[in-house]
Parts: structure tokens; sequence; C-alpha cells
């Protein structure tokens, strides 16, 4: 196995990070990689007001997740449970004793590979892994790479890789902190970051979370969940909003309820019992046993309380996941739209889209249908709210039809 070992202080990480680690995975054929967080990095002190290890650990792994490949790209925490400085020589053994078949890469910039000679241990480094630098700006000198990489062949008998970035994403992570202090800079992180970096109040970025601008509210809710997931809550989003247009209702408060409603749906199930402990909220027997049906409820009370929003879009998002009976037209939207956004595909959705433009009740109703006939068929409980949401849309479509 080929494994890639790219470390560093990421304060913060950004999309030249994600794009070099890419790079690599892709030019030296990398089975697997890992992003290493440094603790005390040996080489220089941290910037005052820096945030702490696990805060760099927490965004690390946004932004390794972001590159949708949990099975081959993760992080590997052990520099910050390890006591001292963070020496890459000492990282290296560590590693080379848990993978000790697997042919190990190092990878850094070009400031790091053209001063290697005086770092800790350099020949225990050289003798561990390889190097592979990245030329990440056109100034980069081919010249004075290669001369080093030539020096370090020849003192430490190392493997070295020197490579050209083809996308090049012109940022340090010096310079995007003072970008962010200014309020700028946040395109140079993946969404997910920078939402950490709102809600924790990092590099001098204040936002006040219960007026956020929708960019600003979005990259809060990628904080929040997988990247899997971001496909999903966008298409939630833009469907609502389409709805909302076609029926009437406010797009904007449909936007909003899009962006928020899966925000806990990650959170394991005794996350979502302390948060139900915390809001007041009364479980039935099926949903003390079933997480999949909390992430509405807790969602919906984490959106009020720390995002402020009204409750109209509260009540849409914790109802979203089951539907209840009597829903406003809030509330249809969003349970429909989280059910037949356009990344949903599954037998009957392109008849509940075209319904949902026709009549909203009848698509609701369909919805509710659909999701207990497969509850049925998987031998699963079916909430009684569901029920009762398609009894209540059948008995007002009987009354329509005299």
């Amino acid at each position: 196995m080929k494994l890639g070992i790219y470390g560093g202080t990421f304060n913060p990480p950004h999309l030249g990070h994600l794009t070099s680690a890419q790079a690599a995975m892709d030019v030296l054929e990398l089975d697997r990689l890992q992003f290493v967080p440094a603790a005390l990095p040996p080489h220089k002190d941290l910037p005052e007001g820096s945030p702490g290890p696990r805060e760099r650990l927490a965004m690390v792994e946004l932004a390794a997740d972001s590159l949708l490949l949990p099975d081959r790209i993760g992080v590997n925490a052990l520099e910050l449970s390890r006591p001292g400085k963070s020496y890459t020589a000492d990282t290296l053994e560590q590693i080379h004793a848990q993978y000790p078949n697997a042919e190990l890469w190092l990878m850094m910039g070009t400031d790091m590979f053209l001063t290697l000679q005086n770092w800790w241990e350099p020949q225990r480094i050289t003798r561990l892994a390889g190097i592979c630098t990245f030329a990440r700006t056109q100034s980069d000198s081919g010249e004075a790479l290669n001369i080093q990489a030539e020096h370090l062949q020849k003192t430490f008998g190392a493997k070295t890789c020197v490579l050209q970035l083809p996308h090049i994403v012109d940022v340090s992570s010096t310079q995007l902190r003072e970008l962010l202090a200014r309020g700028e800079g946040q395109e140079y992180l993946s969404p997910a970051v920078y939402g950490y970096i709102i809600r924790h109040g990092l590099y001098g970025v204040h936002f006040d979370l219960k007026h956020l601008p929708d960019r600003e509210l979005r990259a809060c809710a990628c904080s929040m969940i997988r990247a899997k997931r971001i496909a999903h809550i966008r298409g939630t989003e833009e469907e609502a909003v389409r709805l909302a247009r076609r029926w009437g209702a406010d797009e904007e408060k449909a936007r909003r309820a899009g962006i928020l409603h899966d925000i806990t749906k990650y959170l394991e199930m005794d996350e979502q019992l302390q948060l139900c402990h915390k809001y007041g909220i009364v479980l039935d027997d099926l949903e003390q046993r079933a997480v999949k049906l909390l992430h509405s409820k807790t969602g919906a009370c984490v959106a009020r309380d720390v995002y402020g929003v009204s409750d109209d879009i509260y009540n849409a998002i914790f109802w979203h996941t089951t539907g209840k009976a009597d829903m406003t037209l809030l509330e249809k939207i969003l349970y429909i739209a989280d059910y037949m956004e356009p990344n949903r595909d599954f037998p009957g959705v392109e008849k509940l889209r075209k319904l949902a433009y026709e009549d909203l009740d009848q698509a609701v109703l369909l919805g509710c249908e659909m999701s207990i006939q497969e509850m049925k068929d998987r031998g699963l409980p079916v909430h009684s709210n569901t029920l009762q949401a398609r009894d209540w849309l059948r008995s007002k479509s009987s009354r329509k039809e005299p």
C-alpha cells in the first residue's frame, strides 16, 4: 500500500491543501492519504489567538470529508495525543509501526522542502518516507527545487518528487488569516470549514448567528453534516423555493427551512437524546428507539435556538420527517421538497414531482402513502403522525370532490 502523510498546522486548512492532496493522490498513485495536524510544530510558534489543536483537528476533518473519499482520505490525530513538540520523524516512526508494509510518502510545501536538512533527524525522515513537495505558485523556482531534490538524494538517499500543481490555489494560511479578519477570503475555504469558523468565531470572523446571510447560513449547515449530504441540502433548498413561488408561500422562509432541515442528521442517539432533554422534547416509544426520527425535532430546536428562525420555519423543520395532520403550507412544502428534490431517485418520483406543481395536497398525500408502503415493505413500524397526515389529507381530498 502507498500511504501519503500530509502534515502541517492547517491554520486554517484551505483549498490549496485539498488541491495538493488530490494531485498527490493521482501522481503518486496513493492508495490512502492521511492529514496529520501538528499539536506543537517545532519549526514555528502558532500566531497568538490561533485555534487550539482540537479546533484545528475539527476543521481538518471537515476539509478532508469535503473530498468525498472517506475510504481513501482521512485524518490522523496521533500528534495531538503525543506530548511535546510534533517532530515529523517521530510521527513517521509511529505510522510505520502501524503500517509496516506500507510505502510512505511525506508531503510538504516548497519552503519546508528547501529546509528539510535542518529538521530534527532528517536522515530518519528520509529513511522512513519518500518526500513530495508542491510547487504552489508560478514563482516557485523549479531549478531550486530540483537542486534541493538532488541534494537530499545524495546526502540522505532520499526518494523525492517535485509536483507541479495543475490548478494553483495561490494563498498561504497566513494570508488567509489576514483576509478572514477583514471579512474576506471565503473563496479559499470549503463551505464546511468556513461554516465552522463562523460558528466558533475564529480568525476575527464575527457574525450574529441569529441574523446570518444565506451564504453564511449555508456554510454553517455544511459544517454540521457530512459532505455527501450537501447535494441533498441544496436540492431541498432549491426545490422548496420553487414550490413556495408556485404556491404563494414566503420564498425566503422556504429557503432557510431547506438549508437547516438536516443540521442534526448525523448525531448519534445519545447526542439526540441530550438535545431532546435540553429542549424539553417529549418522545413516544417509537422515537425513543428510532434515531432517524429525532433529527427533525432536534434540528428544529437548534435552528430556532442558535440561528433564530421563526416559529413557522421551526415547525416546518420539526415535522418534515413524519408529517402530521393539519399541516401548514410551509410544512407541506418542506415535507415534499425533502422527499422529491432533484437528487432523489426512486420509482414514482417523477410522478410525485409533476403532481407537486399541480396539486400540493395530493403530492403530500402520495408522499405519505409511499413512505408508509416503504416502511411496511421493510418490516419497520410507521410513525402515527405519518398515518394521521395521510388520513387528514384523504379526508380533505374527499371533502373537495363534491
